[in-house]
């Protein structure tokens, strides 16, 4: 496969409500969705997970947008991809420019994308996965009201979701779990902080450890492992580490110090599927749970988180929610859609191009920029 053309387009699709975490509210989806054009024909696409302001990371769509147009696409537009290894290189080609893993991902997904397309293999099997179905959960943004939480918990139960998380801060923590535990007492039930707490909040966040939480997701620094070995002594509640992890080297780290026992994956925060795969192994070593996070994706992300929580390391449910759970309007059809309640099927899908609907990306696009060999 010759990487003959590469497009970059933004995006801004409306969400069907705004979705509420502790560094902020979103309600529309502001993405970068990089195409990638084969010489021979085949079309690839991925997704950029960087949001508009640098609240989840230090990434911003503006950032992604530069660093792609100006350092990534130039070392590898006209590059030839004739196998997996070649795939898994890109992540030594693209080491040289630091960080900016969510603009890293995006270009090499694409590519590997359009690798699926023309190779006519499934991505999942490029990737090694073998099952045919997986489980997920759901996230819920902070509520305006206890009964709004518990009407929306009770809804997602009914459809089937497996897990139940909840995004916490100070101030909105205790009452809303403790609301949750006693209205359904034996759910699978998580908390997410997005990194909203100090070490001083250990002894507060102690308390949660009366709901039987199955973890409580990034409670300190985006950056630390550190505080994160000293807080989980304390805790009977596992800690899963989401933003502190960005490589497999940080996985075998908080092994290590005792940061965590449960990993967040999001293959953009890693900067794509060469290094997910690292990361996926060293869970496995570790001997640490793993689940897929998700970023508010548009079908193609979710078909790709899809095709990588089927690896046989991903031992819990993760957030890869329907298309329906966010967008008015996905930029794929048929949409993502449970195949049985709280359960999706691995499509074996050989890249999804055959899924994307141009005439959404018209509607919605807000930038375009072109490059050619």
């Amino acid at each position: 496969m010759k990487c003959e053309r590469i497009i970059l387009h933004r995006l801004r699709l409306p969400l069907v409500e705004p979705f509420v975490a502790s560094y902020g509210a979103e309600s529309e989806k502001d993405v970068i969705i990089v195409e990638v054009v084969a010489k021979g024909g085949a079309v690839g696409y991925a997704e950029c997970a960087a949001g508009r302001a640098p609240l989840y990371t230090e990434e911003t769509g503006g950032t992604a947008w530069h660093m792609l147009s100006d350092f990534l696409i130039p070392v590898l537009i006209g590059k030839t991809f004739d196998q997996v290894a070649d795939l898994l290189a890109i992540r030594s080609t693209l080491e040289r420019f630091k960080g900016n893993r969510m603009a890293k991902a995006a270009i090499e997904m694409a590519l590997w994308d359009c690798f699926a397309q023309e190779s006519g293999a499934p991505l999942g099997t490029l990737l090694g996965a073998k099952r045919t179905e997986v489980a997920v959960g759901v996230s819920i943004g902070m509520q305006g009201s206890t009964e709004g939480l518990i009407r929306k918990v009770h809804s997602y139960l009914e459809q089937g979701y497996a897990r139940i998380k909840v995004k916490i801060r100070p101030g909105y923590d205790f009452e809303p779990l403790a609301a949750i535990r006693d209205a359904f007492p034996d759910i699978a039930l998580m908390a997410d902080a997005n990194s909203a707490y100090r070490l001083a909040d250990a002894a507060h966040l102690q308390r949660l450890d009366a709901f039987n939480l199955m973890m409580i997701e990034q409670p300190l620094a985006f950056d630390d492992l550190m505080d994160h070995a000293r807080l989980q002594e304390t805790l009977a509640t596992p800690i899963c580490l989401d933003e502190s992890i960005r490589c497999a080297e940080d996985v075998q780290n908080a092994a290590r110090l005792g940061s965590c026992r449960i990993v967040n994956l999001k293959v953009g925060r890693v900067g794509g599927f060469g290094e997910a795969l690292r990361v996926h192994d060293a869970c496995l070593a570790e001997g640490f749970d793993l689940w897929c996070g998700g970023m508010l994706e548009t079908g193609i992300g979710r078909l790709h988180n899809i095709a990588l929580t089927a690896l046989s390391g991903f031992t819990l449910p993760g957030d890869t929610a329907p298309s329906a759970r966010y967008f008015v309007e996905d930029l794929i059809d048929p949409p993502v859609r449970f195949v049985r309640p709280g359960w999706l099927a691995v499509e074996p899908l050989a890249g999804v191009g055959s899924r994307v609907r141009k005439e959404r990306f018209e509607r919605w696009t807000i930038a375009q920029k072109r490059f050619d060999r």
